[in-house]
């Protein structure tokens, strides 16, 4: 198994470095340095607009690519994107709007969490790989504004002008301890890493089931379930990223990190992965009844993500397959005859709804990818120590 899993590695590797990468970074890239939003199944680019959040998703796909062996400009391309969105994605109130045009002139002005916490996750990574200390600045500066205008008396933050003020999320609360665990680790300022710490810690005494160990979805004002069914909800995918993200933060010693990572994946896996179709679905209760069977692209990644970290935890045959599976899993949403694009959405019976190929994709299929290359270097560390 651990020779079929280098040769995944290898297989995933190449993916990213070889096909999607030379295409994304390029194909549809507008002149005022904007990474395409989303092509066609024919990977024909759609300019209609380019939202934030996936211009910083992009930036952090290139250098993940980067890191994994690609010699395309990355470094350039990330510099320039992370500029400009500075430059024209910033509202006079420090927040940052939703949407641009291919001009990057702005299209939709509303700010909202989601989009700010994806911000910080562009500037951190942009940050750490550039050696730009001005991106960690202007992180914390990005920061300040949120937390003066939008931080919550129960905790957590409100999320902007863009969703229904009264369900509070966890989604974009996740995305912020991803962006700033991103940034501590990029700059090691104590700031960035007491804020993960903080959303890690809200995340355990609040935003968790503790009967079943699932991640909910929907709140109210005080973090309280919401009511019916809607406060029962699970998303697998959701499950296996917040686990992910609390087994890195397991690695500083933080307590109780373990805990929550195991509890959140074995309730994904129990419930939340079709054996026949091999995919992880989108949204389980927390008794393990399916609400909604189809399977998105991203649960799959999120999927191999916690697995292969858990795997340099545990070291074990579980999570080793689960490894593979996962992988497996992914493969299928790419297209047979044009490897650089996916579907999106498996329905059900196994079949695809037809869309355009989201480039909001690329930075969950290489943020698995890139910790895929990490277990080669954990074989051969394995190897030096028998």
């Amino acid at each position: 198994m651990k020779q079929r899993i280098m040769e995944l590695e290898q297989e995933a590797r190449a993916w990213l470095v070889d096909v999607a990468a030379p295409v994304w970074s390029s194909r549809g890239r507008t002149a005022s340095g904007l990474f395409p939003e989303r092509m066609t199944l024919e990977g024909v680019p759609n300019d209609e607009y380019f939202r934030t959040f996936v211009q910083a998703r992009h930036i952090y796909s290139m250098v993940a690519a980067g890191r994994a062996g690609w010699t395309g400009p990355w470094r350039a391309l990330v510099d320039e994107t992370m500029r400009v969105v500075i430059a024209r994605a910033k509202r006079p109130d420090g927040f940052y709007v939703h949407r641009l045009d291919r001009d990057a002139a702005v299209l939709d002005a509303r700010a909202d969490l989601y989009d700010q916490a994806f911000v910080l996750f562009a500037l951190g990574t942009a940050g750490g790989a550039l050696g730009e200390k001005s991106f960690f600045d202007e992180a914390e500066t990005l920061l300040d504004t949120i937390e003066a205008n939008w931080s919550h008396p129960e905790g957590g933050f409100r999320e902007g002008e863009i969703v229904d003020p009264s369900v509070r999320r966890q989604n974009p609360h996740m995305h912020l301890f991803e962006a700033f665990s991103a940034l501590h680790e990029a700059s090691g300022r104590k700031r960035f890493g007491d804020a993960a710490v903080a959303v890690a810690e809200l995340c355990r005494t609040r935003l968790v089931d503790p009967v079943s160990g699932a991640l909910l979805e929907y709140f109210g004002e005080d973090w309280t379930p919401a009511s019916g069914d809607e406060g029962r909800i699970a998303e697998p995918g959701h499950c296996f990223e917040w686990a992910w993200l609390f087994e890195r933060l397991a690695r500083s010693g933080a307590p109780n990190a373990v805990a929550v990572s195991d509890a959140m994946t074995a309730f994904g896996r129990r419930h939340g992965i079709d054996a026949q179709r091999g995919v992880a679905i989108n949204e389980v209760l927390t008794d393990g009844r399916v609400v909604n069977g189809k399977a998105r692209l991203w649960p799959q990644t999120e999927r191999l993500k916690v697995a292969v970290v858990r795997y340099h935890r545990t070291g074990s045959d579980e999570d080793l397959c689960e490894v593979a599976d996962a992988w497996t899993g992914l493969r299928k949403y790419f297209l047979p005859e044009a490897q650089h694009l996916w579907r999106d959405k498996m329905n059900e019976d196994g079949s695809f709804i037809e869309e355009l190929a989201p480039g909001s994709s690329l930075y969950h299929i290489s943020c698995a990818i890139w910790e895929m290359c990490s277990l080669r270097t954990s074989e051969k560390a394995l190897e030096s120590a028998s």
